[in-house]
């Protein structure tokens, strides 16, 4: 047994030696085929080239391109070779993982098509009738054959009358799914099953069964249906309409001029709310709202900025909606709401309220959006913007839902909302650390105010509110524009203005601040105040603004110049706001 053990231990140990043998071979066969042998390849190129004439030398020089390209190639391939294998087995790795995930989502909308029929067959069950309709199971979906009526209902009796059709709900409140197909459990009057009581052919029931699951599905559809003509998917709007079907507006005083709207809100403010303002400040915001739809107020905190629209609006004896902008604003939904597709409802904010009901009322209405450049105006108030860009005031609308409802409120259109031209917007904006630069694209569409004093208090006999439509206010202020525009040698220095700022500064004047222009200095005059003192206020808040995004350090030679120019051109005694404006921006570079 020894000799047997011994024989088997020197062939394969002679076998393993051979294998060995032949692997060393091979890798050094592969060394010296590819390494080692390149020595004796240059050898012999080199011996042979240096005899050889051009045209042939040429053709060796290609031979051993070719040479040498052939085994670079083979390992390239073999190298893409291992590396698509692994990446294959780790792609059959994830193919296996997501196979898995697909199949236990598979499950799990199985299990959800499962509850859903449950809920369904209860909806049923509680529609009335003599028999129940039992619950089919999950297994229903997956059945290939179509489930026989005793495995339905358990065996039960079913009279089916000739010809009979399904009858739908009479009045959607939960009356009887039909009266031709009657289903009872069991044996009918304690002795007669289903085969024995009638005939009916496997046909027949199918068909019965089949029309049965077609008028409960039909009522479904009915109820929701219903469900959603009653439905109040705008709640407090729907409140503004209740509010304002009885709405009786007070009597109007329409024979006030402008220079009295001004001077008595000032003294309406000071008597009746202590809140005090210079003349000046009151006769910008009037004409500002002649220029502008959006009214910025700027300055310093405790001024009085968030009063002035409260206060003006409780003048005209229509309170303001004050919304206070966080920082998380990002999109009109955070203005205007938006639709929640699960209830079925509007989720519907104070500023759409307020937007809603100034179309209600014939006075100027107000929206506060206090702390407006906390966070980025250009975007949550981007699409107001436009709208109130657009020529035509039939062309104010916002969209807020994509079709309408009959439940709607009274004054959507479609699913729209208008922007009524009595209503105005300010915003309120302090500039801190805390808040968001006003960029150009806001500051060219609105007319900003700014308050860097308080006024001091003055003594003034009780003055009371104002009722005036906007209408009214609107013809004054297209009379004021008539009575009061811009005259000729005013206009002749502006054009002269002009020309310096493109050629000095690049810098005009622009289409939208001559029309607030046109539109702001007449209101202003009619207020009391003097045409040079609306056109320095312009100047310094429209136009010498944009310094403030130029590089100002370049140009500080300019400015001073600039200041020159305005006194030679307006007088050393005018145009003070627009050079002390100036002269700011040059200390601040």
């Amino acid at each position: 047994m020894s000799d047997f053990f011994k024989l088997a231990y020197e062939l394969i140990s002679q076998i393993i030696y051979f294998l060995v043998e032949w692997i060393v071979s091979i890798f050094g066969g592969f060394v010296r085929l590819f390494i080692t042998g390149w020595a004796a390849y240059t050898s012999i190129f080199t011996t042979y080239f240096q005899n050889f004439s051009w045209p042939v030398r040429i053709l060796a020089i290609l031979l051993a391109i070719l040479l040498t390209a052939i085994p670079i190639t083979l390992c390239v391939l073999i190298i893409r070779r291992i590396v698509n294998h692994i990446r294959l087995k780790v792609d059959h790795e994830d193919n296996t993982v997501l196979l898995k995930e697909i199949g236990r989502l598979n499950r799990q909308v199985l299990g959800l098509m499962d509850e859903k029929n449950k809920i369904l067959a209860m909806k049923v069950n509680t529609m009335g009738g003599v028999g129940k309709i039992p619950y089919m199971g999950a297994s229903a979906l997956m059945d290939d054959t179509l489930p026989t009526f005793e495995n339905v209902v358990g065996g039960g009796a079913v009279p089916v009358a000739a010809g009979a059709g399904i009858d739908t709900l009479s009045d959607g409140t939960g009356g009887e799914v039909g009266t031709a197909l009657e289903v009872a459990g069991g044996n009918l009057n304690g002795n007669v099953n289903i085969k024995a009581s009638a005939n009916i052919g496997d046909d027949t029931i199918a068909s019965a069964a089949s029309a049965a699951a077609t008028a409960a599905a039909q009522a479904q559809v009915q109820a929701e249906e219903k469900s959603r003509i009653t439905a109040n998917r705008f709640a407090k709007l729907s409140l503004v309409d209740a509010k304002y079907a009885d709405y009786e507006p007070p009597i109007y005083d329409n024979d006030i001029t402008l220079k009295e709207f001004a001077e008595n809100y000032r003294t309406f403010a000071a008597s009746q709310l202590h809140l005090y303002y210079t003349p000046e400040i009151v006769r910008r915001f009037v004409a500002g709202m002649a220029a502008s739809k959006i009214l910025i107020l700027e300055g310093i905190s405790g001024t009085g900025k968030t009063s002035l629209p409260y206060s003006f609006s409780r003048y005209l004896t229509n309170p303001c909606t004050m919304v206070s902008v966080q920082p998380s604003f990002r999109d009109r939904t955070e203005l205007l709401g938006y639709f929640n597709e699960f209830s079925k409802r509007f989720n519907e904010t104070e500023f759409l309220r307020a937007l809603y009901e100034a179309g209600y009322r014939p006075d100027p209405s107000f929206i506060v959006l206090d702390e407006m450049n906390i966070a980025r105006i250009e975007y949550y108030f981007a699409e107001m913007l436009s709208v109130l860009e657009m020529p035509s005031a039939d062309e104010w609308k916002l969209d807020l839902v994509p079709t309408a409802w009959p439940g709607d409120p009274v004054m959507l259109e479609g699913g729209k909302i208008n922007v009524p031209t009595s209503l105005w917007f300010v915003g309120t904006a302090n500039n801190d650390d805390s808040t968001f630069t006003i960029t150009d694209k806001v500051y060219d569409r609105a007319i900003p105010i700014e308050l860097n004093e308080r006024a001091a208090p003055f003594e003034c006999p009780p003055q009371p509110s104002c009722n005036v439509t906007c209408e009214h206010l609107q013809e004054m202020f297209l009379a004021a524009k008539q009575k009061y525009p811009i005259s000729d040698a005013t206009q002749q220095k502006l054009d002269k203005m002009d020309a310096y700022l493109q050629t000095r500064f690049k810098l005009a004047f622009g289409n939208r601040i001559i029309k607030q222009m046109n539109d702001f200095v007449p209101v202003y005059i009619a207020c009391g105040g003097t045409e040079l003192g609306a056109m320095d206020y312009i100047l310094a808040r429209k136009v010498f603004k944009k310094f403030e995004s130029m590089n100002v350090s370049f140009v500080r030679d300019e400015i001073k110049d600039l200041i020159v120019y305005l006194e030679k051109t307006f007088g050393r005694s005018k145009m003070t706001d627009s050079k002390q404006y100036l002269q700011r921006i040059q200390n601040f570079y």
